[in-house]
Protein backbone atom coordinates (compact mmCIF):
# COMPACT_ATOMS: atom_id res chain seq x y z
CA UNK A 1 0.00 0.00 0.00
CA UNK A 2 1.39 3.36 -1.00
CA UNK A 3 -0.19 6.69 -0.08
CA UNK A 4 -0.40 9.49 -2.65
CA UNK A 5 -0.82 13.26 -2.76
CA UNK A 6 -4.60 12.79 -2.79
CA UNK A 7 -6.08 11.72 0.56
CA UNK A 8 -8.74 9.63 -1.22
CA UNK A 9 -6.40 7.58 -3.41
CA UNK A 10 -3.80 4.99 -2.45
CA UNK A 11 -1.87 2.57 -4.66
CA UNK A 12 -2.93 -0.93 -3.61
CA UNK A 13 -1.11 -4.24 -3.22
CA UNK A 14 -3.24 -6.29 -5.60
CA UNK A 15 -3.61 -10.03 -5.35
CA UNK A 16 -4.22 -12.00 -8.55
CA UNK A 17 -4.37 -15.77 -9.00
CA UNK A 18 -1.03 -17.36 -9.84
CA UNK A 19 -0.06 -18.09 -13.42
CA UNK A 20 -1.88 -21.09 -14.83
CA UNK A 21 -5.15 -20.44 -13.00
CA UNK A 22 -8.22 -20.59 -15.23
CA UNK A 23 -9.36 -16.96 -14.90
CA UNK A 24 -12.66 -17.63 -16.64
CA UNK A 25 -13.54 -19.94 -13.75
CA UNK A 26 -11.93 -17.66 -11.18
CA UNK A 27 -13.80 -14.43 -11.98
CA UNK A 28 -17.47 -14.27 -10.98
CA UNK A 29 -20.09 -11.53 -11.16
CA UNK A 30 -20.99 -9.22 -8.24
CA UNK A 31 -22.90 -11.00 -5.48
CA UNK A 32 -25.90 -8.66 -5.67
CA UNK A 33 -26.81 -9.60 -9.26
CA UNK A 34 -29.38 -12.17 -10.44
CA UNK A 35 -30.88 -12.29 -6.93
CA UNK A 36 -34.14 -13.70 -8.29
CA UNK A 37 -32.46 -16.22 -10.57
CA UNK A 38 -30.91 -19.07 -8.56
CA UNK A 39 -30.47 -20.95 -11.82
CA UNK A 40 -27.81 -18.41 -12.84
CA UNK A 41 -25.76 -19.18 -9.76
CA UNK A 42 -26.35 -22.91 -10.13
CA UNK A 43 -24.84 -22.66 -13.62
CA UNK A 44 -21.84 -20.78 -12.18
CA UNK A 45 -21.38 -23.52 -9.59
CA UNK A 46 -21.41 -26.26 -12.22
CA UNK A 47 -19.02 -24.35 -14.48
CA UNK A 48 -16.51 -23.72 -11.69
CA UNK A 49 -16.71 -27.26 -10.23
CA UNK A 50 -13.55 -27.89 -8.17
CA UNK A 51 -11.41 -25.15 -9.72
CA UNK A 52 -10.19 -22.20 -7.64
CA UNK A 53 -12.80 -19.47 -7.93
CA UNK A 54 -13.94 -16.22 -6.39
CA UNK A 55 -17.34 -17.91 -6.26
CA UNK A 56 -16.11 -19.85 -3.23
CA UNK A 57 -15.15 -16.74 -1.29
CA UNK A 58 -18.19 -14.51 -1.80
CA UNK A 59 -21.81 -14.85 -0.69
CA UNK A 60 -24.29 -14.57 -3.59
CA UNK A 61 -27.23 -12.62 -2.21
CA UNK A 62 -29.66 -15.00 -3.91
CA UNK A 63 -28.97 -17.26 -0.92
CA UNK A 64 -30.38 -14.71 1.52
CA UNK A 65 -33.88 -15.42 0.28
CA UNK A 66 -33.72 -19.21 0.16
CA UNK A 67 -31.39 -20.34 2.98
CA UNK A 68 -31.91 -20.50 6.74
CA UNK A 69 -29.85 -18.41 9.16
CA UNK A 70 -27.93 -21.56 10.08
CA UNK A 71 -27.08 -22.19 6.43
CA UNK A 72 -25.92 -18.60 5.96
CA UNK A 73 -23.73 -18.89 9.06
CA UNK A 74 -22.16 -22.01 7.56
CA UNK A 75 -21.64 -20.20 4.26
CA UNK A 76 -19.74 -17.45 6.07
CA UNK A 77 -17.54 -20.01 7.82
CA UNK A 78 -16.87 -21.71 4.49
CA UNK A 79 -15.88 -18.39 2.92
CA UNK A 80 -13.36 -17.66 5.67
CA UNK A 81 -12.04 -21.23 5.45
CA UNK A 82 -11.68 -21.07 1.67
CA UNK A 83 -9.82 -17.75 1.86
CA UNK A 84 -7.36 -19.25 4.34
CA UNK A 85 -7.04 -22.33 2.15
CA UNK A 86 -6.32 -20.27 -0.96
CA UNK A 87 -3.71 -18.27 0.94
CA UNK A 88 -1.97 -21.34 2.41
CA UNK A 89 -2.00 -23.17 -0.93
CA UNK A 90 -0.55 -20.20 -2.79
CA UNK A 91 -3.53 -19.70 -5.10
CA UNK A 92 -2.71 -16.00 -5.17
CA UNK A 93 0.60 -14.83 -6.57
CA UNK A 94 2.73 -12.37 -4.61
CA UNK A 95 0.94 -8.99 -4.33
CA UNK A 96 1.72 -6.38 -6.98
CA UNK A 97 1.81 -2.77 -5.84
CA UNK A 98 0.28 -0.60 -8.51
CA UNK A 99 -2.81 0.48 -10.42
CA UNK A 100 -4.55 -1.72 -13.00
CA UNK A 101 -6.18 -0.21 -16.07
CA UNK A 102 -9.19 -2.42 -16.85
CA UNK A 103 -10.91 -2.78 -20.21
CA UNK A 104 -14.23 -4.64 -20.22
CA UNK A 105 -15.92 -5.72 -23.46
CA UNK A 106 -19.50 -7.06 -23.66
CA UNK A 107 -21.99 -7.86 -26.39
CA UNK A 108 -23.44 -4.37 -25.89
CA UNK A 109 -20.24 -2.33 -25.65
CA UNK A 110 -16.79 -3.00 -27.12
CA UNK A 111 -15.02 -1.22 -24.28
CA UNK A 112 -15.48 0.19 -20.78
CA UNK A 113 -12.27 1.24 -19.05
CA UNK A 114 -11.47 1.82 -15.41
CA UNK A 115 -8.68 2.16 -12.85
CA UNK A 116 -8.29 -0.28 -9.96
CA UNK A 117 -7.20 1.68 -6.89
CA UNK A 118 -7.51 1.72 -3.12
CA UNK A 119 -9.87 4.35 -1.72
CA UNK A 120 -9.29 5.74 1.77
CA UNK A 121 -12.44 5.10 3.81
CA UNK A 122 -11.71 8.16 5.94
CA UNK A 123 -12.50 10.28 2.86
CA UNK A 124 -15.85 8.58 2.17
CA UNK A 125 -19.15 9.72 3.64
CA UNK A 126 -22.67 8.54 2.77
CA UNK A 127 -24.61 11.13 4.79
CA UNK A 128 -26.57 13.52 2.53
CA UNK A 129 -25.07 16.96 2.06
CA UNK A 130 -21.52 16.06 3.11
CA UNK A 131 -18.47 17.57 1.39
CA UNK A 132 -16.21 14.52 1.39
CA UNK A 133 -13.94 13.61 -1.52
CA UNK A 134 -15.90 10.36 -1.94
CA UNK A 135 -19.70 10.52 -1.69
CA UNK A 136 -22.66 8.18 -2.03
CA UNK A 137 -25.04 8.79 -4.94
CA UNK A 138 -28.12 7.29 -3.29
CA UNK A 139 -29.49 6.98 0.21
CA UNK A 140 -27.84 4.27 2.31
CA UNK A 141 -30.07 1.67 3.98
CA UNK A 142 -28.40 1.18 7.36
CA UNK A 143 -29.97 -2.25 7.92
CA UNK A 144 -28.00 -3.62 4.98
CA UNK A 145 -24.64 -2.81 6.56
CA UNK A 146 -24.28 -5.19 9.58
CA UNK A 147 -24.49 -8.48 7.59
CA UNK A 148 -21.82 -7.25 5.20
CA UNK A 149 -19.62 -6.05 8.04
CA UNK A 150 -19.80 -9.57 9.45
CA UNK A 151 -18.50 -11.02 6.19
CA UNK A 152 -15.64 -8.52 6.05
CA UNK A 153 -14.72 -8.97 9.70
CA UNK A 154 -14.21 -12.70 9.16
CA UNK A 155 -12.22 -12.35 5.94
CA UNK A 156 -8.49 -11.87 5.49
CA UNK A 157 -8.96 -10.50 1.95
CA UNK A 158 -11.52 -8.43 0.07
CA UNK A 159 -12.83 -8.82 -3.45
CA UNK A 160 -14.56 -5.64 -4.66
CA UNK A 161 -17.56 -4.94 -6.82
CA UNK A 162 -17.42 -1.25 -5.91
CA UNK A 163 -17.45 1.13 -8.87
CA UNK A 164 -16.54 4.77 -8.33
CA UNK A 165 -17.38 7.43 -10.90
CA UNK A 166 -15.23 10.45 -11.71
CA UNK A 167 -15.87 13.41 -14.00
CA UNK A 168 -13.23 13.48 -16.76
CA UNK A 169 -14.73 14.87 -20.00
CA UNK A 170 -11.31 14.86 -21.69
CA UNK A 171 -10.57 11.26 -20.61
CA UNK A 172 -7.10 12.29 -19.51
CA UNK A 173 -6.64 9.84 -16.60
CA UNK A 174 -6.76 6.65 -18.67
CA UNK A 175 -5.66 8.03 -22.03
CA UNK A 176 -2.47 9.42 -20.53
CA UNK A 177 -1.80 6.18 -18.64
CA UNK A 178 -2.22 4.05 -21.77
CA UNK A 179 0.30 6.17 -23.69
CA UNK A 180 2.97 4.46 -21.58
CA UNK A 181 2.03 1.03 -23.05
CA UNK A 182 1.59 -0.78 -19.72
CA UNK A 183 2.05 -4.55 -19.60
CA UNK A 184 -0.99 -6.83 -19.76
CA UNK A 185 -1.37 -8.55 -16.38
CA UNK A 186 -4.54 -10.52 -17.18
CA UNK A 187 -6.65 -11.19 -20.26
CA UNK A 188 -9.67 -13.51 -20.09
CA UNK A 189 -13.18 -14.27 -21.23
CA UNK A 190 -15.83 -14.11 -18.51
CA UNK A 191 -18.29 -16.87 -17.66
CA UNK A 192 -21.97 -16.88 -18.62
CA UNK A 193 -21.42 -14.93 -21.87
CA UNK A 194 -20.45 -11.81 -19.94
CA UNK A 195 -17.75 -10.67 -22.33
CA UNK A 196 -14.04 -10.21 -21.90
CA UNK A 197 -11.72 -8.27 -19.60
CA UNK A 198 -8.11 -7.16 -19.95
CA UNK A 199 -5.97 -5.61 -17.24
CA UNK A 200 -2.81 -3.55 -17.76
CA UNK A 201 -0.47 -2.95 -14.83
CA UNK A 202 0.90 0.46 -13.78
CA UNK A 203 3.59 -0.15 -11.12
CA UNK A 204 3.84 2.10 -8.08
CA UNK A 205 6.71 4.55 -8.34
CA UNK A 206 6.47 4.79 -12.13
CA UNK A 207 5.93 8.02 -14.03
CA UNK A 208 2.62 6.58 -15.26
CA UNK A 209 1.39 6.00 -11.71
CA UNK A 210 2.40 9.53 -10.74
CA UNK A 211 0.55 10.80 -13.81
CA UNK A 212 -2.65 8.99 -12.77
CA UNK A 213 -2.48 10.61 -9.33
CA UNK A 214 -1.85 14.06 -10.78
CA UNK A 215 -4.69 13.70 -13.27
CA UNK A 216 -7.11 12.62 -10.53
CA UNK A 217 -5.96 15.55 -8.42
CA UNK A 218 -6.86 17.95 -11.22
CA UNK A 219 -10.43 16.58 -11.30
CA UNK A 220 -11.36 17.51 -7.72
CA UNK A 221 -14.27 19.94 -8.04
CA UNK A 222 -14.53 23.32 -6.38
CA UNK A 223 -17.01 21.63 -4.04
CA UNK A 224 -14.33 19.11 -3.02
CA UNK A 225 -15.85 16.12 -4.84
CA UNK A 226 -13.67 13.55 -6.65
CA UNK A 227 -15.52 10.23 -6.64
CA UNK A 228 -19.23 9.41 -6.58
CA UNK A 229 -20.19 5.82 -5.79
CA UNK A 230 -21.84 4.26 -8.84
CA UNK A 231 -22.16 0.65 -7.67
CA UNK A 232 -21.49 -1.05 -4.36
CA UNK A 233 -22.36 1.80 -2.01
CA UNK A 234 -23.46 -0.57 0.74
CA UNK A 235 -20.26 -2.58 0.35
CA UNK A 236 -18.25 0.61 0.72
CA UNK A 237 -20.36 1.69 3.71
CA UNK A 238 -19.77 -1.73 5.28
CA UNK A 239 -16.03 -1.47 4.69
CA UNK A 240 -16.07 1.90 6.46
CA UNK A 241 -18.06 0.50 9.38
CA UNK A 242 -15.58 -2.36 9.65
CA UNK A 243 -12.68 0.09 9.66
CA UNK A 244 -14.34 2.12 12.41
CA UNK A 245 -14.43 -1.08 14.50
CA UNK A 246 -10.83 -2.00 13.69
CA UNK A 247 -9.56 1.54 14.26
CA UNK A 248 -10.41 1.30 17.94
CA UNK A 249 -7.75 -1.42 18.28
CA UNK A 250 -5.01 0.29 16.22
CA UNK A 251 -2.57 2.83 17.69
CA UNK A 252 -3.02 6.29 16.19
CA UNK A 253 0.46 6.31 14.64
CA UNK A 254 -0.30 3.08 12.74
CA UNK A 255 -3.72 3.97 11.34
CA UNK A 256 -2.62 5.85 8.20
CA UNK A 257 -1.53 2.72 6.34
CA UNK A 258 -3.55 -0.01 8.03
CA UNK A 259 -5.01 -2.20 5.23
CA UNK A 260 -8.53 -2.17 6.73
CA UNK A 261 -8.61 1.59 6.30
CA UNK A 262 -8.82 1.16 2.51
CA UNK A 263 -11.16 -0.55 0.05
CA UNK A 264 -10.27 -1.81 -3.41
CA UNK A 265 -12.47 -0.26 -6.10
CA UNK A 266 -12.68 0.37 -9.81
CA UNK A 267 -12.88 4.04 -10.80
CA UNK A 268 -14.67 4.67 -14.11
CA UNK A 269 -14.99 7.91 -16.03
CA UNK A 270 -18.68 8.82 -16.12
CA UNK A 271 -18.19 9.94 -19.74
CA UNK A 272 -16.92 6.52 -20.86
CA UNK A 273 -18.95 5.44 -23.90
CA UNK A 274 -19.24 1.93 -22.50
CA UNK A 275 -21.13 3.15 -19.43
CA UNK A 276 -24.88 3.47 -19.92
CA UNK A 277 -27.25 5.19 -17.50
CA UNK A 278 -30.79 3.89 -17.60
CA UNK A 279 -33.69 5.44 -15.66
CA UNK A 280 -35.56 3.35 -13.11
CA UNK A 281 -39.30 3.89 -13.49
CA UNK A 282 -42.11 3.42 -10.96
CA UNK A 283 -45.28 1.33 -10.87
CA UNK A 284 -47.77 2.19 -8.12
CA UNK A 285 -50.28 -0.48 -7.06
CA UNK A 286 -53.70 -0.11 -5.47
CA UNK A 287 -54.57 3.17 -7.14
CA UNK A 288 -56.44 4.29 -10.26
CA UNK A 289 -55.09 6.85 -12.68
CA UNK A 290 -57.75 9.36 -11.64
CA UNK A 291 -56.85 8.86 -7.97
CA UNK A 292 -53.16 9.30 -8.75
CA UNK A 293 -53.78 12.50 -10.73
CA UNK A 294 -55.90 13.88 -7.88
CA UNK A 295 -53.08 13.22 -5.42
CA UNK A 296 -50.58 14.78 -7.84
CA UNK A 297 -52.65 17.97 -8.01
CA UNK A 298 -52.89 18.01 -4.24
CA UNK A 299 -49.16 17.45 -3.73
CA UNK A 300 -47.67 19.62 -6.49
CA UNK A 301 -50.46 22.22 -6.64
CA UNK A 302 -52.91 22.52 -9.52
CA UNK A 303 -51.51 25.89 -10.55
CA UNK A 304 -48.00 24.39 -10.66
CA UNK A 305 -48.96 21.82 -13.32
CA UNK A 306 -48.46 23.68 -16.59
CA UNK A 307 -47.01 23.22 -20.08
CA UNK A 308 -43.34 24.07 -19.48
CA UNK A 309 -40.88 22.73 -16.96
CA UNK A 310 -39.95 19.37 -15.48
CA UNK A 311 -42.08 16.45 -16.64
CA UNK A 312 -42.92 12.77 -16.20
CA UNK A 313 -45.45 10.48 -17.88
CA UNK A 314 -48.35 8.64 -16.23
CA UNK A 315 -49.31 5.32 -17.84
CA UNK A 316 -52.48 3.29 -17.21
CA UNK A 317 -54.44 0.57 -18.94
CA UNK A 318 -57.26 1.78 -21.16
CA UNK A 319 -56.20 5.43 -21.38
CA UNK A 320 -53.73 7.59 -23.26
CA UNK A 321 -50.47 8.54 -21.61
CA UNK A 322 -50.62 11.73 -19.57
CA UNK A 323 -47.60 14.02 -19.32
CA UNK A 324 -47.37 15.90 -16.02
CA UNK A 325 -45.30 19.08 -16.29
CA UNK A 326 -44.23 21.00 -13.18
CA UNK A 327 -43.53 24.70 -13.51
CA UNK A 328 -41.83 24.90 -10.11
CA UNK A 329 -40.65 21.40 -9.24
CA UNK A 330 -39.74 20.54 -5.64
CA UNK A 331 -36.63 18.62 -6.77
CA UNK A 332 -34.04 19.25 -9.49
CA UNK A 333 -34.90 15.85 -11.04
CA UNK A 334 -38.32 14.61 -12.12
CA UNK A 335 -37.67 11.26 -10.44
CA UNK A 336 -37.00 13.15 -7.20
CA UNK A 337 -40.25 15.09 -7.42
CA UNK A 338 -42.18 11.86 -8.09
CA UNK A 339 -40.46 10.06 -5.22
CA UNK A 340 -41.31 12.88 -2.81
CA UNK A 341 -44.98 12.42 -3.68
CA UNK A 342 -44.75 8.62 -3.34
CA UNK A 343 -43.13 8.95 0.08
CA UNK A 344 -45.60 11.61 1.22
CA UNK A 345 -48.63 9.38 0.58
CA UNK A 346 -46.80 6.10 1.37
CA UNK A 347 -47.90 4.65 -1.95
CA UNK A 348 -47.30 0.97 -2.74
CA UNK A 349 -44.49 1.34 -5.26
CA UNK A 350 -42.17 -0.97 -7.16
CA UNK A 351 -39.09 0.13 -9.11
CA UNK A 352 -38.97 -1.12 -12.68
CA UNK A 353 -36.35 -1.17 -15.44
CA UNK A 354 -37.60 -0.64 -18.99
CA UNK A 355 -40.66 1.14 -20.38
CA UNK A 356 -42.16 -2.05 -21.80
CA UNK A 357 -42.13 -3.68 -18.36
CA UNK A 358 -43.85 -0.62 -16.86
CA UNK A 359 -46.63 -0.77 -19.45
CA UNK A 360 -47.05 -4.50 -18.92
CA UNK A 361 -47.50 -4.00 -15.17
CA UNK A 362 -49.77 -0.94 -15.43
CA UNK A 363 -53.04 -2.85 -15.57
CA UNK A 364 -56.09 -2.94 -13.32
CA UNK A 365 -55.43 -0.85 -10.22
CA UNK A 366 -51.80 -0.12 -11.10
CA UNK A 367 -50.36 3.09 -12.54
CA UNK A 368 -46.98 3.44 -14.22
CA UNK A 369 -44.71 6.47 -13.93
CA UNK A 370 -42.10 6.94 -16.67
CA UNK A 371 -39.27 9.26 -15.62
CA UNK A 372 -36.55 10.74 -17.84
CA UNK A 373 -32.97 9.55 -17.54
CA UNK A 374 -30.29 11.58 -15.81
CA UNK A 375 -27.62 13.41 -17.76
CA UNK A 376 -23.95 12.51 -17.37
CA UNK A 377 -23.15 16.20 -17.80
CA UNK A 378 -25.17 17.21 -14.72
CA UNK A 379 -24.61 14.07 -12.62
CA UNK A 380 -21.90 15.51 -10.37
CA UNK A 381 -23.49 18.95 -10.06
CA UNK A 382 -26.74 17.26 -8.96
CA UNK A 383 -24.88 15.45 -6.17
CA UNK A 384 -23.31 18.73 -5.11
CA UNK A 385 -26.74 20.43 -5.09
CA UNK A 386 -29.01 17.69 -3.72
CA UNK A 387 -26.56 15.66 -1.62
CA UNK A 388 -27.71 12.29 -2.96
CA UNK A 389 -30.03 11.13 -5.71
CA UNK A 390 -33.46 9.81 -4.77
CA UNK A 391 -33.44 6.06 -4.23
CA UNK A 392 -33.66 3.94 -7.35
CA UNK A 393 -32.85 6.80 -9.71
CA UNK A 394 -30.61 5.08 -12.22
CA UNK A 395 -29.03 1.81 -13.23
CA UNK A 396 -25.65 1.45 -14.89
CA UNK A 397 -25.92 -1.06 -17.71
CA UNK A 398 -27.35 -4.58 -17.80
CA UNK A 399 -26.83 -7.14 -15.05
CA UNK A 400 -24.21 -9.13 -16.98
CA UNK A 401 -22.17 -5.94 -17.47
CA UNK A 402 -21.62 -5.48 -13.73
CA UNK A 403 -18.18 -5.86 -12.18
CA UNK A 404 -16.69 -9.31 -11.82
CA UNK A 405 -14.65 -10.30 -8.79
CA UNK A 406 -11.12 -10.83 -10.11
CA UNK A 407 -8.64 -8.71 -8.15
CA UNK A 408 -8.27 -9.08 -4.39
CA UNK A 409 -6.43 -7.31 -1.57
CA UNK A 410 -5.35 -8.34 1.91
CA UNK A 411 -7.20 -6.34 4.61
CA UNK A 412 -5.49 -7.74 7.71
CA UNK A 413 -1.97 -7.27 8.98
Amino acid sequence: MRLTDIPAVAIPDILLPKEGTDLQKWAVIACDQFTSEPEYWDACDKFVADSPSALRIVLPEVKLGIETEEQIEQDLKDIASNINKYMSEGIWAAPSEGFIITDRATSLHPSRRGVMLAVDLETYDFTPGNKALVRATEGTVLSRIPPRVKIRANAAVELPHIMLLYDDPEDKVISNALKTNPDVIYDTDLMQDSGHITGRFIPAGSAAAEGIVNDFKSLISADGLLFAVGDGNHSLASAKAHWENVKKTVPADQQATHPARFALAEAVNIHDKGLDFEPIHRVIFGISKDEFMAKAQDFFGKDNMGSEGQSFVVVAEGSEDTTVTLTNAPHTLAVGSVQMMIDKYELNCDYIHGKDSVRKLSTGDAVGILVPGISKDTFFSTIETEGVFPRKTFSMGEAFEKRFYLEARKITL
